[in-house]
């Protein structure tokens, strides 16, 4: 979606006049590359990494539970009566469903969790790129990792520019809390 995004606002910035044509500023980014050189989202994914612990836990000890259900009735299989063999697949069915709808739960449950580690550090090269946009006085940043940009001048990649004040603002001081 942000491709097609950026794509029809690169299509409206070429049809503007010749005299406004000669004002426009392009540049872009690579905001992949942003995020893996960024100190807050490799802390945002160590917290995340942490808290996953936990979830990954309960995934793999209710794999081993239906893994030794299933050895066994493997090993019980020839002395077991047929109602008591279906009673026991049934047994391990109903598990396997329940493992299942707790891993998608999980799974929901951790995109949610990136989603919320992830959106201050979001919100913060926002604003770092929306300065840039400002200072530099670019019409249209477009986004390399969004596959809008198929080639570009390398003299035109805002990414270390960002980078760089990412890494400022990281660094400076947060002001004190008045009293």
């Amino acid at each position: 979606m942000r491709s097609s995004l950026a794509i029809s606002a690169l299509a409206c910035a070429l049809l503007v006049g010749p005299a406004e044509a000669q004002t426009l500023k392009i540049g872009y980014i690579n905001s992949q590359q942003i995020l893996a050189g960024s100190a807050e989202a490799a802390a945002a994914q160590q917290q995340f990494d942490r808290e996953m612990q936990g979830y990954q836990s309960e995934v793999q000890q209710l794999q081993q539970e239906i893994t030794g259900m299933q050895q066994r009735l493997e090993q019980q299989q020839l002395t077991l009566s047929p109602e008591a063999k279906a009673t026991r697949e049934q047994q391990i069915q109903t598990r396997v469903t329940e493992y299942q709808t707790r891993t998608q739960q999980l799974q929901q449950l951790a995109e949610q969790r990136r989603d919320e580690l992830i959106q201050p550090v979001m919100d913060r090269i926002t604003v770092i790129i929306e300065g840039v946009r400002e200072e530099g006085q670019y019409s249209l940043i477009l986004d390399v990792a969004a596959g809008a940009i198929i080639a570009a001048d390398t003299t035109l990649d805002l990414t270390p520019e960002v980078i760089r004040r990412l890494g400022a603002t990281a660094a400076a001081p947060a002001p004190a809390a008045p009293r």
